[in-house]
């Protein structure tokens, strides 16, 4: 007999480095690209805006993998902690611990018979996985991963970040202010989009939702910025 495997691909499973690269990618465009526009409106010249904008690169590409990644390690440091007091629980209190696996499975709408059944065999394959699954919420999918979403963050704020950059390298100084800031909305558009597809949302509604937010923060730092009306040497 021939036998057929259905597998299905959840959007679940790419939410660990789907959420550090937007936001990477995001804060790259919206960060570097606000510094350039705040800075341009002070009266800065052309080669200043190209200097700002790579140690604004620079030192959020690396500030943004440190702060993933503490982030993300706290994350499985409490993880760990869990499965490790679950562990000496499941030592200690065994016959405890399967009732508790038991009245979960009857709370999602298993007969009690039946969820009796359901916890024993699973106490039997592995109880700790059982428990980390179906009682604490920590899978193989969602589990903390804390060097590839630092190395993602870092990757995805570079990228955000030559949109700038290459702004400025090739658009003519009159035009560069508002320049930057068109290209800066325009990318963000892109990256909301790509990320919407990604996560299986509305492309339109993630686009714009970003796009908005990414137009609010550069004019704010064009307003501060145009505060000062110097320019730096």
């Amino acid at each position: 007999m021939r036998h057929s495997y259905h597998i299905e691909k959840h959007y679940i499973e790419r939410a660990g480095w789907l959420r550090a690269a937007v936001l990477g990618a995001n804060d790259g465009i919206i960060s570097v690209t606000s510094l350039v526009v705040g800075i341009a409106a002070s009266g800065a010249s052309t080669h200043t805006l190209l200097v700002t904008c790579i140690a604004g690169l620079i030192s959020g590409a690396a500030s943004m993998a440190a702060g993933e990644y503490i982030s993300v390690k706290s994350q499985q440091d409490i993880e760990k902690n869990d499965l490790e007091m679950e562990e000496r629980e499941l030592q200690r209190h065994p016959e405890h611990e399967l009732n508790e696996l038991k009245n979960i499975y009857i709370q999602r709408g298993l007969h009690p018979d039946l969820a009796q059944q359901v916890a024993q065999q699973l106490t039997a394959h592995n109880a700790l996985d059982a428990h980390a699954r179906d009682e604490i919420g920590i899978s193989d999918h969602t589990s903390a991963q804390p060097f590839r979403a630092a190395f993602s963050s870092a990757i995805a704020f570079t990228v955000g970040s030559l949109f700038p950059l290459i702004s400025i390298m090739l658009l003519p100084e009159q035009y560069l202010e508002k320049g930057v800031m068109l290209i800066g909305v325009l990318s963000l558009g892109i990256m909301g989009a790509l990320a919407s597809y990604a996560g299986g949302a509305s492309i339109w509604r993630g686009s714009i939702r970003v796009m908005i937010w990414g137009i609010i923060a550069m004019l704010f730092s064009a307003w501060i910025g145009s505060l000062f009306n110097v320019a730096v040497a």
